[in-house]
């Protein structure tokens, strides 16, 4: 027997549930069910799901103990998640340096979770844990920890009001978003909850959405991870080099279909609940350059980054350096954001060489379009970036090259190992 039915069935009373909890009460008894509906729906999907995504086995063959350390565990994580609320409250007005311990807060608590793995492995080893329970029971700390840093500052620059700890723990563990996000503002989030009763949920719309999002995670991902590094280079033949071109396409549509899939159901969802929710992609297989591919591609990541790090960062930098160095400054800037952007995606090398290497594509596209408007003016330069076949060209080599960019985030030493050897074959 499979938990799958009864996954479905918790999702379909969370969307009642949490629908109902919105719309029949206001005020302070509203964002307690809220909050509380979905701590509690993350806590029963989680405990079905155990990064089980078939979910094949039964919540019986778990145990009562194993049950019991999922709830405190989750308990935990709300306890830790109600610190941030703690120091937001306490410190988010003040002036100085104290707003940057709220901030910072949810961020430490990641790179804790992320980069003393071994040390967490360890315990739960010698606790003779499950590993799946501590997984399950902190899943989506990655984004949960850019919407709480983010809420900080905008409690501090006052373009929200501070909220109350029911509303803050229903922004941080509202379901939808949890798992990948996308990494909604809290103004957005809590705009919607406001005008709740004054906003028709376009169900059809939801339904279709959530539709075209599951079409993509769960046929079409699968479909080109077939075609992937995994899909091809593990069968132990030898293989032509024409084999890892296609694995390097078929890995970036895998990527795309999965990433993207997840989000439209959480968008889905969420506007199925009353609550709009930003968009995270924008076609961007068809971007231009490395810069627009990320305009387009994870929109609400970019947005923080630039956000949170390029503008305050590349503003610093001019008023240090002089108007002078404006170019540099971006450049320094750019490539801060992306090791960033780099390193949240896991723990090493690879990540921030990944990270750098599109930083090195969006500065020279920089210094590149300031070298052309002064080479074209400004007529020409416009004439030029119309023209069909040189755009043509530009979004074949940006889609080459970050689709081969993906191979560094993609394998680990040991699956390099495995496509050398591969290759070597046939060499």
């Amino acid at each position: 027997m499979s938990n799958l039915p009864i996954f479905f069935v918790t999702l379909l009373l969370y969307v009642l549930c949490a629908r109902l909890s919105l719309s029949l009460s206001t005020g302070r008894s509203g964002a307690r069910l809220f909050a509380f509906g979905n701590i509690a729906a993350f806590a029963w999907l989680s405990l079905l799901t155990r990064y089980d995504p078939w979910l094949e086995t039964t919540i019986l063959d778990l145990g009562a103990s194993a049950i019991a350390r999922h709830i405190f565990l989750i308990l935990c994580y709300v306890g830790l998640v109600a610190i941030g609320y703690g120091l937001m409250r306490a410190f988010a007005a003040r002036e100085g340096g104290l707003p940057w311990l709220a901030f910072f807060y949810p961020i430490a608590i990641l790179i804790a979770v992320r980069y003393l793995y071994g040390f967490w492995n360890s315990l739960i080893e010698r606790l003779d844990w499950d590993s799946w329970v501590i997984t399950a029971a902190l899943v989506g700390l990655s984004y949960m920890a850019f919407r709480l840093s983010r809420l900080v500052l905008e409690v501090r620059n006052r373009t929200v009001e501070m909220p109350s700890l029911s509303e803050y723990l229903g922004f941080a563990f509202f379901l939808p978003t949890l798992l990948v996000g996308p990494i909604n503002s809290y103004a957005n989030h809590q705009n919607s909850v406001r005008s709740i009763t004054e906003t028709r949920v376009p169900v059809g719309r939801c339904l279709f959405r959530i539709l075209i999002g599951a079409t993509k995670f769960l046929y079409l991902a699968n479909l080109a991870n077939q075609l992937s590094y995994t899909g091809i280079f593990l069968d132990g033949k030898p293989h032509a080099l024409i084999d890892l071109a296609v694995a390097v396409v078929f890995y970036f549509l895998y990527l795309y279909c999965n990433f993207s899939g997840i989000c439209d159901i959480a968008i889905g969802v969420a506007g199925l609940v009353g609550i709009r929710v930003s968009e995270n992609f924008d076609n961007p297989l068809a971007a231009r350059n490395v810069k627009e591919f990320w305009n387009r591609w994870h929109i609400t990541l970019s947005d923080y980054a630039k956000e949170i790090v390029f503008a305050p960062l590349s503003k610093f930098l001019v008023i240090k350096l002089g108007a002078k160095y404006t170019n540099a400054s971006i450049a320094i800037a750019v490539t801060t954001v992306f090791l960033v952007i780099g390193v949240w995606h896991g723990v090493g090398w690879r990540f921030a060489i990944f990270g750098l290497v599109h930083a090195a594509a969006v500065v020279a596209n920089h210094y590149y379009t300031v070298w052309m408007k002064k080479a074209l003016g400004k007529e020409r330069f416009k004439r030029y970036n119309d023209n069909l076949l040189i755009n043509t060209a530009a979004k074949g080599l940006t889609f080459a090259y970050v689709a081969a960019s993906f191979a560094i985030f993609a394998n680990d030493r040991n699956m390099l190992g495995i496509i050398k050897n591969a290759l070597r074959s046939q060499l």
